[in-house]
């Protein structure tokens, strides 16, 4: 499902290169929950991003489904962004002027679906994160935890075959921060969606099938 070859990543400040990554190798199954850990600076956020067709690497390779991101117009990663990734942040990111429904319906909009049928994958997604009694709710009117949910419900009402998650419990209490990774881990076997997440939530590696521990930018293999 995600395959990446010897990645690595090099910011310029000013008169400094920055290495974020350094020669990364990782293979993600399909299906798989993957927990990407380490402390901030080691480099998950970097990864997730280059994974996610955000950022383009200094060298090396990311193939999603055997495709080389490397090899795709800027158009054909757009159209990979919308159709095969979902992406759950740690700040949310809703559209304060929207409702509930109207955030979680955004990423079909550019897909041109039918009303009927964004309609009726809104309605369902949100049932299954519990907030269909919530649909004509604006965020300012919503606790942490169900903004959390909401930011899911659009990540995967667009049946992605990938969800991107960056420390996505970072901003919750504990009991939500619980409820939120047990929704996850429950949408992840029932769609058989691939889950890989940046996190230092232990919570998280607990219920993850994987770590990959980073360090200073490299998978860290540590002696059994």
């Amino acid at each position: 499902m995600i395959q990446v070859d010897m990645l690595s990543k090099t910011y310029r400040l000013g008169q400094v290169d920055v290495p974020a990554l350094r020669g990364i190798d990782l293979k993600v199954n399909a299906g798989e929950f993957v927990a990407l850990a380490g402390p901030s600076g080691s480099g998950k956020s970097t990864l997730l991003n280059i994974v996610g067709a955000i950022e383009r690497p200094t060298s090396g390779r990311v193939a999603i489904d055997g495709s080389d991101l490397g090899l795709l117009t800027s158009n054909q990663l757009a159209d990979l962004r919308a159709e095969r990734l979902g992406f759950v942040f740690q700040t949310f990111n809703l559209l304060p002027v929207l409702t509930v429904f109207e955030n979680v319906e955004y990423p079909l909009l550019r897909r041109r679906i039918p009303v009927a049928e964004r309609a009726k994958r809104v309605r369902a997604i949100l049932e299954e994160v519990g907030l269909e009694a919530l649909s004509d709710h604006r965020p300012a009117q919503l606790s942490g935890g169900q903004r959390q949910r909401v930011a899911i419900a659009r990540s995967l009402v667009g049946n992605p075959s990938i969800v991107l998650a960056d420390e996505p419990t970072a901003n919750l209490d504990h009991q939500t921060g619980l409820e939120i990774l047990d929704l996850m881990k429950r949408l992840n076997q029932k769609m058989s969606v691939t889950l890989l997440f940046a996190t230092h939530d232990s919570k998280i590696m607990q219920l993850a099938d994987r770590v990959v521990e980073l360090e200073d930018g490299q998978v860290v293999r540590r002696p059994r």
